[in-house]
């Protein structure tokens, strides 16, 4: 049964509504803005949790090793380099 101009009309606006909703919830998904503040609220969120403080305590801990280590060993000479010997 042939379709009548109205109706093809009615399914390319309907089609064409249907396309552009989708462009803009990928629009929405793909923001580099939203995306940005979403990861920053989950990454706040975690580190507000015990597993967060302990992780943010324990790389505190390993940086504050780190540069003492540094600062105590600052002056030391350059350590020397001996050939090794072939076998």
């Amino acid at each position: 049964m042939p379709r009548s101009p109205e109706q093809i009309q009615f399914e390319i606006d309907a089609a064409r509504e249907s396309l552009a909703a989708t462009l803009d919830e990928l629009s929405y998904r793909g923001n580099p803005k939203r995306l940005t503040a979403q990861g920053k609220a989950a990454a706040l969120a975690f580190l507000q949790t015990p597993p967060g403080m302990a992780l943010v305590g324990a790389v505190g801990l390993a940086v504050a090793v780190v540069v003492g280590r540094k600062i105590k060993h600052r002056n030391d000479p350059p350590p020397v380099l001996v050939p090794r010997r072939r076998r």
